[in-house]
């Protein structure tokens, strides 16, 4: 038989048969002698057994490959080839990013030598990378993002059997923070300014109009930047006030058809019908993100806390933290797209919250009593 399960007799010795490794041994088309650790336990030995059955079928039939020799450059070919494409345009576009600051930094060769080791070795150079400048935009949970996005490409190679071993992925800490988001007061302040937008050009409308209707329906919906930029004109019907946000363009893999406050629906109406998409924008995300920054200078709007500027998903924030006393927590949770309600917690700014609950405590009424 090309193929074998087997546990290391010194193990079995030391550790005994419950916690030695079992291994699926193997003799590929060359002769070599190979082997792979799957676990230990019954879950150790079942994962040989199907390990053994495939490696026997694929020996038998002549489709046996190597996969071990297979480079980092093949396996992110493949895997933008396969996987990219099913991805929404912000998961596909982090994920790049994550990938480009691993190959920077780790410069991998065969994909099977990444290891555990290798992870914490990119999240110690990255970390020096925080606060390097005084614009720096690498903090902890940019990491963590791109360590989740990571460790799901990581995964893909390990079903494709690139990789013998899911590496472990370490978290950074990040410090706890009241969410940020903006209040009624800057949105008001916002949208005023946004009468001194100067991008878009090009409509055949003010660039005011595009601004207002951005904000107002990002803060009234809590839809993210990326959804916003991508709803399709066909996918709004303003005559019943609603707007299908696509599985392609979100985080919750499926269509969703959402009913608009009538302030958006009024909003919208304003935005004249030629573009197939309802928000087109021709540049790059850099002016995007410069020119809503220029507004909330001209607002003269500053976050309370650390933060320099509001971000787009300050809007989503506020879209969570205005109406958590206002709707039911599944219909929140719904709404901002979550799988989660734990998700959904983290956008409200708690502060806000307890601040109107201390407000509806019950009063003893000899304490009015005395104040009467």
């Amino acid at each position: 038989m090309k193929a074998w399960v087997y546990q290391d007799s010194k193990q079995v010795k030391k550790l005994g048969t419950e916690l030695a490794s079992w291994y699926v041994g193997w003799l590929d088309p060359d002769g070599k002698r190979k082997c792979q650790s799957c676990g230990r336990g019954s879950k150790g030995k079942r994962t040989a057994g199907k390990l053994r059955e495939k490696l026997a079928a694929e020996l038998l039939t002549g489709t046996y490959a190597d996969v071990s020799r297979k480079t980092w450059a093949e396996f992110r070919a493949e895997y933008a080839a396969k996987i990219l494409p099913g991805l929404n345009h912000e998961n596909r576009r982090l994920t790049v990013v994550a990938l480009d600051h691993f190959e920077r930094i780790v410069k991998p060769g065969r994909v099977a030598t990444i290891k555990t080791t290798t992870i914490d070795h990119f999240i110690t150079q990255r970390r020096k990378e925080c606060g390097k400048t005084k614009d720096a935009t690498v903090s902890p949970a940019t990491i963590n993002k791109e360590l989740r996005h990571l460790r799901a490409v990581l995964r893909k190679a390990f079903k494709w059997d690139w990789l013998p071993k899911m590496p472990d992925v370490a978290f950074v800490r990040e410090q706890t923070k009241l969410a940020t988001y903006i209040s009624p007061e800057d949105f008001a302040k916002l949208y005023g300014a946004c009468a001194e937008a100067r991008l878009p050009r090009g409509l055949p409308y003010p660039a005011a109009h595009w601004w207002r209707g951005l904000i107002v329906m990002a803060y009234m919906t809590g839809w993210r930047i990326g959804q916003l930029l991508a709803l399709r004109r066909g996918d709004v019907d303003l005559a019943k006030g609603t707007a299908l946000t696509r599985a392609q363009d979100n985080k919750s893999g499926r269509d969703e058809l959402v009913k608009l406050h009538p302030v958006v629906v009024e909003h919208l109406r304003t935005l004249a019908r030629f573009d197939p998409v309802i928000f087109p924008w021709r540049l790059t995300s850099r002016p995007l993100y410069d020119e809503f920054l220029r507004l909330q200078v001209l607002a003269k709007i500053k976050p309370t806390g650390e933060k320099r500027r509001y971000g787009f998903h300050d809007l989503r924030r506020a879209f969570a933290t205005m109406n958590a006393d206002r709707l039911t927590p599944d219909a929140l949770q719904m709404l901002m797209q979550h799988k989660s309600y734990l998700t959904t917690q983290k956008y409200i700014n708690m502060a806000r919250q307890l601040d109107q609950a201390v407000e509806d405590l019950h009063v003893p009424d000899v304490l009015t009593a005395k104040k009467a």
